[in-house]
């Protein structure tokens, strides 16, 4: 009995563990997408991406704007890479269920009294996980 409830609890922090790793790794691929957009570092925007994502992005006067990776990443081309610009990223939350998932952050810019809400869905894909999808909207304080 006593090697039953041991193996048990071994089994059980095992799963604690790899579900742990699993928000880590989740977590560490939207924080590349938050630091890339803060320092201005293309490179590091888009690796967090799926190639044939689609940024579901808020525009002054146009509903939807829908951009790649790529295009996203190049509105921060004529700004000094590794520089901070301002926009502080913080990760509200994290969801995921075997190799989908799930995330919700908040880009504040401060100097502009703006609030944007960004909510991510995400895909393990070759063992790595990518952003596969992403939809932001202005919230104005």
């Amino acid at each position: 009995m006593r090697t039953l409830v041991l193996t048990l609890a071994f089994l059980f922090s095992m799963l604690i563990v790899t579900a742990q790793s699993e928000e880590n790794a989740i977590r560490k691929t939207i924080q590349k997408y938050l630091d890339g957009s803060s320092y201005n570092n293309l490179e590091l925007i888009t690796s967090a991406f799926y190639t044939e994502a689609d940024l579901f992005l808020s525009k002054k006067d146009q509903e939807l704007w829908v951009l790649s990776p790529e295009e996203y990443a190049n509105l921060f081309k004529n700004r000094k890479k590794g520089k901070f610009n301002g926009r502080v990223g913080k990760i509200l939350n994290v969801d995921y269920a075997n190799n989908i998932a799930s995330a919700k952050a908040e880009i504040a810019i401060p100097l502009k009294n703006l609030l944007f809400i960004d909510i991510f869905l995400l895909k393990k894909l070759e063992g790595e996980w990518k952003i596969i999808s992403k939809a932001a909207t202005s919230i104005n304080p």
